[in-house]
């Protein structure tokens, strides 16, 4: 006796319960941070973003002023002598700007200062030395021109250095509490002391790439054991003259961070992320221009003035979010704006949350429908979700500013609609199996195999043009085609058609295999060259290499098909075509005596090697022409003894193609002549006969 079946779950609960399992697995994962996959996948989009809605700039309060290629042009090499930097400050200055940043590092002496001019010429004498010796040095004038003026130096916070506090000339941040997440640096790189003491502030130059491009800057710097600001924040300080940049500090982590009457919130770690507005020309002014005092005065009055090197092969570039990368001056220029309007990009606490959440409910909805829908009915489920995710995180991006990542939840609902969906179709096949097995029983296979047969006949035969439908009302051109093949359904394949205004595309080509694996790789090749056909207009040699890479793409039984193919321009007869391993095409004059092939513009078979470059060649037919198209069905028809028709009898043939006869019974006559060869044995191949006659431009009218 049988063991009674084991009790299982319905496929419906199965799925349900797999999708369940599923779901907790993709929330644990989506609620760890900073997965690198992950992490990258929510940059990519932001990057989108940023490309599709760069942030719009609300003030102009910031000006860069640029030692370019025109100013290097102008003033010579940099660097330049500390009294020309301190000639361009001063010049600044002048015009009562809010504050002026330098974004450039002086840690050397300049070695073109008066006094120090004997040891890099030797040929000075002792008394010009002593002279020179006299003479106040570069750094000292430039150290001049910073007291008492509202000008931030800026400097670079380094690892891997002797611990160094940086120079200070008072303490600028004041802390309430110890944070204890900022960057920490070993020492900063900075300029002469002489010329740091002068500065009425200094900040932090750093700006570090984060998944490719700089997308967070921290506002300050633990350097040291000194917390230090960033350039833009000391800015900002120095522009409005703070006593001091005040930090909220909640369990050792910054909350939000005061720069006179600015008021940021940050990250835990005191960074911010950046929208950019992209490069923007009207920010600059040329240091060349400022020193010749070509700018008015009226440009910097009041504004925050950002001071760096942008020329060739000296500036600072870094990559941004979206394409492309800008200038480091720029980019603390972004910066500056972005406090000033209060539109950095915000990353809520809520995202993760929300991230979460969204997995949630969608994967509820995923497993309440995907076990119980048809695939693409439970697509339908899919799509919206991951619409409405990316679609609600770009509008936030836009109106808000807030960066909440739709990658990470759109990610885990597809895998998680994929799995579903191939447990749910893995258990249909299951059944279908089953069901197709009873069928089976049930069915006489005989009969079944003949009407499938029948059917696919009736498809292919269905799919292939009509002379009468393609060529109706077109008196310069006659097509007929005979057809026949080897079993209910065949390999060979045949189309016309009209490309548009007087060109005729038409084609003949054979499949390597029979029966119903030829037929269904010939119904492929069909539909995919005329799609390629139809978007490659007239270009014969083009649409044969595409159609070789798109037949080839999808081919696991390794057929290949032979082809000709050809453009007859019918107002002109000019002829042009390719020939993909096929039978070389017949030209039969008007009065039948002349004859030829078409044997120029060869290839293989499509199929046979990927890319080969397909070339075409051009035939000018006259009026009355005929071109004669066959298959091998043909050529290698067998009689009873094994004899092939061969070429000798299908020449003789085409002596019935002349222009006093229709194509309609020079093709039929060919097919006569093998069948009459062949003499009742069962056919080797299939059969494919295509004539075509140009008859002349029509007819002027009256």
């Amino acid at each position: 006796m049988a063991a009674p079946p084991t009790a299982r779950l319905p496929p419906f609960l199965r799925g349900r319960l797999f999708g369940a399992c599923l779901l907790v697995v993709l929330l644990a994962v989506a609620a760890v941070p900073g997965l690198p996959g992950l992490t990258r996948l929510a940059f990519a989009w932001l990057d989108v973003c940023q490309n599709l809605a760069p942030r719009a700039r609300l003030t102009d309060r910031v000006v860069i002023v640029d030692v370019d290629d025109a100013s290097l042009a102008r003033y010579g090499q940099w660097p330049w002598p500390r009294t020309l930097l301190a000639r361009l400050l001063g010049t600044l200055v002048a015009a009562r700007p809010a504050a002026v940043g330098l974004d450039v590092v002086m840690p050397e002496p300049d070695r073109l200062s008066p006094p120090g001019l004997p040891a890099l010429v030797p040929t000075i004498g002792p008394e010009l030395a002593a002279r020179l010796a006299e003479v106040p040095s570069n750094d000292s004038i430039l150290a001049s021109t910073l007291r008492g003026r509202p000008i931030v130096l800026g400097m670079v916070g380094i690892q891997g250095a002797e611990s160094r506090p940086p120079v200070r000339v008072a303490p600028a941040v004041s802390v309430g509490g110890a944070p204890v997440a900022l960057p920490r640096f070993d020492a900063a790189l900075q300029s002469v002391l002489a010329i740091e003491i002068a500065a009425a502030g200094h900040g932090l130059l750093n700006a570090d790439v984060d998944g490719g491009a700089v997308r967070r800057i921290g506002l300050l710097g633990d350097v040291a054991g000194v917390i230090t600001p960033a350039l833009a924040l000391e800015l900002l300080r120095v522009a409005e003259r703070g006593r001091e940049i005040s930090l909220l500090v909640d369990e050792g982590r910054v909350r939000r961070v005061k720069a006179a009457s600015v008021v940021t919130p940050t990250e835990l770690d005191g960074a911010v992320w950046l929208r950019y507005a992209g490069h923007t020309p009207a920010r600059f002014e040329s240091a060349a221009d400022v020193l010749a005092g070509v700018v008015p005065r009226e440009r910097f009055d009041g504004k925050l003035v950002l001071v760096g090197v942008t020329a060739l092969g000296l500036a600072d570039r870094r990559p941004v979010p979206g394409t492309g990368d800008m200038d480091g001056l720029e980019i603390h220029a972004e910066l500056v704006e972005s406090l000033l309007d209060g539109t950095l990009l915000a990353r809520p606490w809520w995202a993760p949350w929300a991230r979460c959440g969204f997995i949630l409910v969608g994967g509820v909805l995923l497993i309440a429908t995907v076990p119980v829908m048809r695939a693409r009915a439970a697509a339908l489920v899919l799509a919206p979700l991951l619409l409405a995710a990316f679609a609600a995180s770009f509008a936030l991006y836009r109106e808000a500013s807030v960066g909440v990542d739709p990658s990470t939840p759109a990610l885990a609902l597809a895998v998680m609609f994929v799995a579903m969906l191939g447990v749910t179709l893995a258990e249909a096949e299951r059944q279908r199996r089953l069901l197709r097995h009873q069928v089976d029983l049930q069915r006489d296979a005989a009969a079944r195999f003949e009407g499938e047969l029948s059917a696919a006949r009736r498809i292919q035969m269905g799919i292939l043009p009509k002379p009468a439908d393609v060529l109706a009302g077109e008196p310069r051109v006659s097509v007929h085609v005979v057809l026949d093949p080897a079993r209910e359904v065949g390999g060979d394949l045949y189309d016309f058609f009209m490309l548009g205004g007087d060109r005729l595309f038409f084609l003949l080509g054979d499949v390597s295999g029979k029966g119903l694996p030829g037929s269904l790789f010939m119904a492929i090749s069909k539909s995919l060259y005329k799609s390629t056909a139809l978007r490659y207009g007239g270009d014969v040699a083009a649409m044969m290499r595409q159609a070789n890479l798109e037949i080839s793409r999808d081919n696991p039984e390794a057929l290949f098909v032979t082809v000709f193919a050809g453009v007859l321009n019918l107002a002109t007869g000019a002829l042009e075509y390719c020939n993909a391993g096929h039978d070389q095409p017949y030209i039969v004059s008007g009065d039948g005596e002349r004859r030829g092939q078409l044997d120029k513009g060869g290839g293989p078979p499509l199929c046979v090697l990927d890319d080969y470059p397909y070339e075409a060649a051009t035939h000018q037919l006259q009026p009355g022409d005929t071109v004669c198209l066959v298959t091998d069905g043909v050529t290698e028809a067998r009689d009873a003894s094994g004899a092939l028709f061969g070429r000798a009898r299908l020449e003789q043939m085409l002596a019935t193609l002349t222009a006093a006869r229709p194509p309609e019974a020079g093709a039929r006559a060919i097919r006569d002549a093998v069948t009459r060869f062949v003499a009742g044995s069962e056919p080797a191949d299939d059969l494919a006969i295509l004539v075509l006659r140009w008859n002349g431009p029509r007819a002027s009218g009256p």
